[in-house]
């Protein structure tokens, strides 16, 4: 397939999702907690099957990971990888800032990322060698001259353990922090992409939760990277940033590493 029949079948899947998810939206969501104690409702499950199904008639030698369903064709050199509600919390809780992740892995780094709103109708797409794009305009991130003027994203404090929460706090210090945001999930990297936000720091991410946001925050200019500034790819270990300004990365790095 080329990039322009994924970056179409990626779309297909984001209108599957959403019209899966919709119905469910402030109204009767049959949540529950997995294993992991992380919530997951009926919506999530139906938005990624409906996913899947698109999946098993238009890309069946294509591998899938997706977060309520797990893993099919483990290998492939092409996998889809789905997050079909990210912000479960806020989805439950009414609030329309969660978001549909789709992302296409080539050897393992991300090629193709998709953020889909389903209720607000916003979509980031983002793709290796294209400008990212927000419901079909090109988009940027904007340029940020000093950390101490980033505006910070972070879905919330209760994510951190002890650890990350030193450096994260050390990172914060530097940063124009009395702007900072808590809540958002992906939205912040959609916000990031269009220039609104200049810095997002997470940890314990998965696969699911970071894959779709590189190709997006990259084709609007800017980058992802680990904590330590390396690129991101499916075996990362889930601390992640994301920069709308890649000038400022190795500041971001250096005040990560300063916590005492």
């Amino acid at each position: 397939m080329s990039l322009t029949d994924d970056i179409a079948l990626a779309n297909r899947l984001a209108e599957a999702a959403g019209a899966a998810i919709r119905p469910f939206f402030r109204g009767e969501i049959g949540i529950e907690a997995k294993d992991d104690a992380s919530p997951v409702t009926l919506a999530d499950r139906a938005a990624e099957e409906a996913m899947r199904r698109i999946l098993t008639a238009e890309a069946s030698r294509d591998g899938i990971i997706g977060e309520e369903f797990g893993s099919e064709r483990e290998g492939a050199a092409r996998t889809w990888v789905l997050d079909p509600i990210d912000g479960t919390v806020s989805f439950a809780c009414g609030r329309p800032i969660f978001g549909t992740l789709i992302a296409l892995l080539h050897d393992g780094f991300p090629v193709l990322g998709v953020i889909d709103q389903p209720i607000a109708g916003e979509r980031w797409v983002g793709a290796m060698g294209q400008a990212t794009t927000f419901n079909g305009r090109a988009v940027r991130t904007r340029p940020c001259r000093e950390l101490t003027d980033a505006v910070l994203a972070s879905t919330g404090p209760q994510y951190f353990d002890d650890h990350a929460a030193e450096h994260f706090m050390a990172l914060a210090a530097k940063t124009a922090h009395r702007r900072m945001i808590w809540g958002g999930d992906c939205y912040n990297y959609g916000l990031l992409a269009s220039g609104q936000v200049d810095l997002v720091c997470e940890s314990g991410l998965k696969l699911h939760d970071f894959a779709a946001l590189v190709p997006v925050v990259e084709g609007a200019g800017g980058t992802m990277a680990d904590w330590n500034g390396e690129p991101l790819h499916a075996g990362s270990e889930g601390h992640v940033i994301a920069l709308g300004d890649p000038a400022r990365l190795e500041d971001v790095v250096e005040a990560l590493a300063c916590a005492h």
